[in-house]
């Protein structure tokens, strides 16, 4: 709806001053939408002819259309693939072929889509830490969904969870966790040979995971210092380690809402 592509069956919003589905050529010339899983470039062609099509229907001067091509091709390590046929290119080059041209044109308003789906761990780094150096230099407001919970962790500054219309929580991410997960983990090691009863462990909290030597509790936040100080008089502890929940563990209990009997709030962040 915010790019327009859809028809809202009720109430109104505005972007830049617009309202998106009237499809004005003044606000289409200031976003881009970039879609995970839909293609913009031209499938037989190279990238950079794309590109050249891209620059005639925005009207950018040639020299400002290369200069902006080159930087940031340069920065995702595809410039070389620029003769490239589209088709030809892994799918993490194409991923950012098509970044490249969505931003061709510097528009003041970026969504992405899943922007890292199916991509390599690499390819996901370097989109990644691009997006995140775009955005500081050009201030572009960048809206973004992912079910990849590192794309937010290491994207967004700002996460709104909204329910039935209603704004759930707006704040920064860390303050998601600190408001809605109550635990954290709490992971010791222990010297080999260490005798040890799951049972009289679970007295300071849930029994997450065990290993060798290895064992992990989810511990209330108001309990860890005092655990922790229990467990070393206990056990043999050669390592500790005290970490947040997960984050999409905190984002499941929200949406989950346990005995709440409400329904499942939306997430995005920007």
């Amino acid at each position: 709806m915010l790019s327009g592509l859809l028809y809202p069956t009720a109430g109104t919003a505005r972007v830049l001053g617009h309202i998106p589905w009237e499809r004005a050529d003044g606000y289409r010339r200031q976003f881009a939408l970039l879609l995970g899983q839909k293609n913009q470039l031209w499938w037989d062609l190279p990238a950079s002819e794309s590109f050249d099509l891209n620059a005639r229907i925005y009207g950018i001067p040639r020299a400002d259309q290369e200069r902006r091509v080159n930087e940031m091709t340069e920065l995702l390590g595809v410039r070389h693939k620029l003769g490239v046929s589209v088709r030809e290119l892994s799918l993490g080059e194409r991923a950012k072929m098509e970044l490249v041209a969505a931003l061709l044109h510097e528009p003041r308003v970026l969504f992405l889509d899943e922007p890292t789906i199916g991509l390599d761990v690499v390819s996901q780094k370097t989109v990644r830490e691009f997006l995140r150096s775009y955005n500081a230099r050009q201030k572009t407001t960048i809206l973004l969904t992912s079910h990849y919970m590192n794309d937010i962790e290491e994207l967004c500054d700002r996460v709104i969870i909204i329910d039935h219309g209603t704004i759930f929580f707006d704040g920064k991410l860390s303050q998601v966790v600190d408001r809605f997960a109550d635990s954290k983990m709490v992971t010791i090691q222990c010297a080999a040979g260490a005798e040890y009863s799951l049972a009289e462990l679970a007295k300071y909290g849930e029994a997450a995971e065990q290993g060798p030597g290895v064992i992990q509790l989810k511990v209330k936040r108001d309990r860890v210092i005092s655990v922790c100080k229990a467990l070393f008089d206990q056990l043999p502890v050669l390592d500790i380690d005290i970490q947040e929940v997960p984050i999409e563990e905190v984002i499941r209990r929200i949406f989950v809402r346990e005995n709440s009997g409400a329904s499942q709030p939306g997430v995005s962040g920007d």
